[in-house]
């Protein structure tokens, strides 16, 4: 079963945002499939555009859901987790 995990973007800088996600991503463990991007939606779509521009090696593909406020990465899995 894999895991969720959660980065809340508030307060953050469209650089600084970056970063934490960057940093974030890095040390996900192995098993994560699902990481919620909340990046807020009432004080601006910067950090929204951003997050939904966003390239990582890790990140497969977005999903944009109903919330506004939220963007769900979904995680590549590893060649080792496919043998599983």
């Amino acid at each position: 079963m894999g895991y969720f995990y959660r980065i809340d973007l508030h307060g953050q800088t469209r650089e600084s945002a970056k970063k934490l996600i960057d940093s974030e991503l890095k040390k996900l463990p192995p098993d994560t499939r699902e990481v919620e991007i909340v990046h807020g939606f009432h004080q601006g779509t910067s950090l929204r555009d951003m997050v939904r521009a966003y390239k990582h090696p890790k990140v497969e593909r977005k999903i944009l859901g109903l919330n506004q406020g939220t963007t769900v990465f979904i995680i590549r899995q590893s060649s080792a987790d496919k043998k599983r």
